[in-house]
């Protein structure tokens, strides 16, 4: 899985690949031969509109693509397109879903998966689509086909509100005055891949417009038992006059995702498209409205705002192997379990001699101990993890603009505030089952069959949570930008957020040890100044500096005890306060060229204050979130752009530099540098100011090429190269494999992967495509961890790997680097009809 990065730059630079969106250069029609001119594009500087500014202006290298970009990359959803396309981007597929992936910028991250770290905002028609519960993003609930244009927005910029540490993603949608006629897309490809498109979209003369787009997909997925499938539907009413516009907009979702997630290095080696443990499945079901409204009230006001509301249901289900059985003797049941088995019922149990060497998928012990409620958290190998989360919002966003002039100088000046409401109510169980040949969990049912607490064992645990909580933030902003000399632009901008978190325990009332009730409130003012020069028509520079910041989540103010340890980052205990997350930003960059020729380069450095980071407790396995100190990402960044006739060519590159700046001790249970009794054993590791963070690449090279021959057919390549990195677990960058009880190196390798595409437009009303992804077929990671594992070479379970040494009752474990594999070699198909 590796290969030296300085071998994957030759590759890519010889092969010239990589079609891009981008800001400052406006995307080719892929059916004309004829160059496009040069526009201007504008990018709101808030997430409502009426707040545009030229790009040139915006202290910040922001990146922008249209939905002509995203049609053409033929992308399964929004996070697969912005990796593909845009600079500094890229993805953890730990779920291994093609709707669910942790997608990365500068090193921060918007991920589905609740309990990780968000560091990205994303914002609807000016909505923000960070959910309330753990502020995690669901791509699959993002209508892609109804898109209009986004803007990446770099750097902790406070206007956008919370969670945007690394970065915004501010996303328009389309209208029946941008979007009219009708259109009609099919696809299929690889794995029974199919898909169905459709948008209608028209106005009258009175200024009425409407838009209806709905999307249909099943895929039964490269890895096995891995199936997907998505229906979404949008629509938007709406009316514009000469100074004003409102509309109305509804969307719904309902998906049904089964992400198997990372797989032990050993049996991917084997079978590369197989499943550690099975299933794990996400359902999620949502509703959303939102009313907008825009009004040029004089020429030198505007008035903008909407009102939303939306309601999301998600159920969860994972089958996992239980890793307290793994240093138990669950083997041959006892006397008193075979009398309760007979008593059950139950026939066909071994009376004696049932081993690991002839018993690789034991299951009778967990089932006599589920019956006897005594210690199936020990005996069973298998557990069910299962969620369910409703949370409902609403909220209401106003701005005023003023755009007018200071004496000689143009200036624009934007003030607004936001309120929003939520609540969300969270459950949680866990259910004792044991593992198949198949590697599927089944549960068992009995007295002991949940993991309440109630078991009659030393090590028994309660992983119930039954959590209501209620969040109201309340925003004030202002961003002034006032143009100097024609030349220089000063941006002064800043955001104070007051946040109260009201969380209710279902299950220990307040006062109890343990319980989760606990009201909390954080508020700040950031921000921002930047400044863009014009030193000659077709060379600029601009700095920046910004603040922004992130409350905890539940899921971390849940788990923040240091007296009540989590055993796991998603399972609550107490909750003292933590801190917020400040991040401060600086950048500074120049850009330039002319029309048909576009280029850029810049740094930045990002600082994390009060980082929070799940930490280690005395008892090997526990552990809870707390504020540590720093984290740093700093790098930098070029790119080109050049247009040339039937040709459009591309290229970014991006150097990033992510590590801790505190020490800090954490849980490195698989870790080889642990402080464990002796290998094989649990312990700790510590931390050091300048460790890499894991997860996170050093190098990111894009680049690529499209032809157009006529107007009628196109072609493109694209590729992306992405050096290695470090594996979870390994924080301290020093794990080192010793092919006994440490298996795999620790860090995920560099990898390089190339995509062709080609459009066909036999008639002006019909257009083919062919896309292949991954054209070579190559075997890849994008991330890894390190974790013990429960099986041997051959594939079987084994609980008790080693006999000795014996260590405070504790034996041995065998740990594994855990990868998430890239997809194969995949293709689609596709046609799309179109009535105007």
């Amino acid at each position: 899985m590796k290969r030296s990065f300085g071998r994957i730059l030759v590759i890519v630079s010889t092969l010239l690949t990589v079609r891009f969106a981008d800001a400052e250069i406006p995307s080719a029609d892929s059916t004309s031969s004829e160059p496009t001119q040069p526009t201007v594009v504008v990018v709101g500087t808030t997430p409502l509109p009426g707040s545009e500014l030229d790009p040139n202006k915006i202290p910040a290298p922001v990146q922008t693509a249209s939905s002509a970009d995203i049609e053409r990359s033929h992308s399964a959803d929004l996070s697969e397109f912005m990796k593909r396309a845009l600079g500094s981007v890229h993805i953890n597929d730990i779920q291994n879903n093609p709707l669910q992936a942790d997608l990365n910028y500068r090193g921060y991250t918007a991920s589905p998966l609740l309990g990780t770290a968000q560091g990205l905002s994303i914002y609807l028609d000016g909505v923000r689509l960070n959910q309330p519960f753990g502020d995690v993003v669901s791509w699959d609930l993002i209508p892609k086909n109804a898109i209009a244009s986004l803007a990446l927005m770099p750097g902790s910029n406070p206007v956008f509100g919370l969670n945007t540490l690394g970065g915004a993603i501010a996303i328009r949608t389309k209208d029946g005055f941008s979007a009219p006629g009708t259109e009609i897309g099919l696809s299929y490809g690889s794995h029974r891949w199919r898909s169905l498109d459709l948008e209608t979209g028209g106005h009258s003369t009175r200024g009425f417009d409407w838009y209806v787009a709905g999307t249909k997909l099943k895929d039964d997925g490269w890895r096995n038992d891995s199936p997907t499938e998505a229906a979404q539907a949008f629509a938007k009413i709406g009316w514009r006059g000469t100074r004003s516009r409102i509309s109305l907009t509804g969307a719904f979702a309902d998906t049904d995702l089964a992400g198997n997630a990372l797989q032990e290095q050993r049996f991917l080696a084997r079978d590369y498209a197989s499943v550690y443990t099975k299933p794990d499945t996400t359902q999620n079901r949502s509703e959303f409205l939102n009313l907008e409204a825009v009004s040029a009230i004089t020429d030198l006001w505007s008035l903008s705002g909407n009102a939303y509301y939306r309601n999301i249901r998600t159920n969860t289900s994972s089958g996992d192997i239980n890793a307290d059985a793994l240093q138990e003797n669950i083997y041959q049941p006892s006397a008193a379990e075979q009398a309760a088995l007979a008593a059950a019922g139950y026939s066909g149990y071994p009376t004696s001699g049932e081993i690991a060497a002839n018993t690789p998928f034991p299951f009778w012990r967990c089932v006599a101990n589920v019956l006897l409620n005594t210690e199936p958290n020990e005996k069973c190998n298998g557990i069910l993890n299962r969620t369910q989360t409703s949370q409902q919002e609403h909220g209401l966003t106003g701005q005023a603009v003023l755009t007018a002039t200071l004496g000689e100088h143009s200036n624009q000046l934007t003030l607004g505030g936001a309120f929003i409401e939520s609540q969300s109510h969270f459950l949680q169980s866990s259910q004792f089952g044991y593992l198949t040949p198949t590697r599927g969990i089944v549960a068992v049912n009995g007295p002991g069959a949940f993991a309440d607490g109630t078991q009659n064992s030393e090590n028994a645990f309660d992983a119930r949570v039954d959590l209501l909580g209620r969040v109201r933030t309340t925003s004030l902003y202002v961003t002034d930008t006032l143009t100097l000399a024609n030349t220089l632009d000063v941006t002064l901008s800043g955001r104070y957020n007051r946040t109260s978190v009201t969380n209710r325990d279902g299950i220990e009332p307040d006062g109890q040890s343990g319980s989760l009730d606990g009201n909390h409130t954080f508020s700040r003012f950031n921000p921002a100044v930047g400044a863009t020069w014009a030193i000659t028509p077709s060379f600029s520079a601009y700095v920046g500096y910004d603040e922004g910041s992130r409350t905890p989540s539940a899921v971390e103010l849940g788990c923040a005890d240091p007296s009540n340890p989590c055993r796991l980052p998603n399972s609550l205990a107490g909750d003292p306060p933590l801190n917020q997350v400040v991040t401060k930003t600086m950048e500074l960059g120049v850009r330039g060229g002319a029309a048909a020729f576009k280029w850029n380069a810049g740094v930045f450095d990002a600082r994390n204050y009060d980082d929070i980071l799940f930490v280690a407790d005395n008892a090997a396995g526990f552990g809870y979130f707390k504020n540590f100190g720093q984290t740093r990402r700093r790098g930098s960044e070029l790119g080109v752009h050049l247009r040339a006739g039937e040709w459009t060519v591309g290229a970014n590159y991006t150097y990033l530099d992510a590590t801790y700046q505190s020490d800090e001790i954490v849980n490195g249970a698989a870790n080889s540098s642990n402080d464990g009794a002796a290998p094989g054993f649990a312990g700790n590791i510590a931390l050091h100011s300048g460790d890499r963070i894991p997860l996170i690449p050093r190098h990111i090279l894009k680049g690529g090429v499209e032809w157009s021959l006529g107007k009628k057919v196109s072609l493109s390549a694209d590729a992306i190269a992405v050096s290695g990195s470090l594996a979870r677990g390994n924080e301290n960058n020093r794990h080192a494999p010793d092919g006994v009880y440490y298996l795999g190196p620790g860090e995920v390798g560099g990898y390089a992967v190339f995509n062709l595409g080609a459009e066909w437009q036999p008639i002006e009303s019909v257009r083919l495509f062919v896309q292949v992804d991954n054209l070579l077929d190559r075997r890849y990671s994008t991330a890894a961890q390190l974790a013990a594992t429960g099986f041997n070479g051959a594939g079987n379970f084994v609980a008790r790997p080693f006999a000795i040494p014996v260590i405070d009752g504790e034996r041995p474990l065998v740990h594994a680097t855990f990868y998430a594999p890239g997809a194969p070699r995949e293709f689609r198909v596709g046609v799309r009809y179109s009535m105007h």
